[in-house]
């Protein structure tokens, strides 16, 4: 839970931000393509291209504006991200409820956020995930949806990247690292969240996910 958010916010404690993105983005591309894969069966594809219709122009634009702004910035505005997605997440949403059941129209609408907001903040998966509940999706078809989603979104921020000359293979140790050890914790979380209570597993990663955050603003204020 919250794993591609709180990867980014440590990696953001060691690079800089127009780094730690495009880094973080093909990493996730493992966690997310790997539910995708498994769930593809499941998958809606009436979603998952509406999501995807306005990823790319969007982060074209998104990018511009994050090339813009000073690193501090950017570690402060993902820092203010973390901590409203911890305990106030309706905020991110402006207190959306899930809307039409019926409608898939909102999909092209989030694609177009999301595309802006992966290349700025990096990590969108608390943003996105009440538009997809009470859609009426069985819980496989959630997470494939989804998943299918996140996945698409990582490719087209690693494409953009690779666009404007971005090095993935200056940080291949870190990348083939990361995607190994992304793959290792799925299998080790799942084996210790059967021995966490259902209290404790809340206040672990609500504990965790302030902490990094409050970290990344004080960073951000040169403190």
């Amino acid at each position: 839970m919250a794993g591609g958010i709180t990867f980014l916010a440590v990696l953001l404690l060691f690079l800089p931000p127009l780094v730690a993105i495009p880094v973080h983005g093909v990493i996730q591309l493992a966690s997310n393509g790997s539910r995708a894969w498994i769930q593809r069966e499941h998958a809606q594809t009436d979603i998952v291209w509406r999501y995807a219709l306005l990823l790319l122009p969007m982060g074209v634009l998104g990018l511009g504006v994050a090339q813009s702004l000073p690193e501090d910035a950017i570690r402060l505005a993902i820092g203010v991200f973390v901590l409203l997605a911890t305990w106030v997440p309706r905020v991110l949403t402006l207190g959306y409820e899930g809307g039409d059941p019926t409608s898939r129209t909102k999909f092209i609408w989030l694609g177009a956020v999301t595309g802006f907001v992966n290349v700025t903040i990096g990590a969108t998966g608390p943003l996105i995930a009440p538009f997809f509940l009470r859609i009426g999706l069985t819980r496989q078809a959630l997470v494939g949806t989804k998943a299918a989603c996140q996945a698409l979104g990582h490719l087209a921020k690693i494409a953009i990247f690779g666009g404007v000359g971005f090095a993935f293979g200056d940080h291949l140790p870190l990348l083939a690292g990361g995607t190994v050890a992304v793959v290792a914790g799925t299998w080790v979380g799942s084996q210790l969240l059967e021995h966490v209570s259902e209290r404790a597993f809340v206040i672990l990663y609500k504990s965790v996910l302030t902490l990094i955050a409050l970290r990344l603003c004080l960073a951000a204020a040169g403190l």
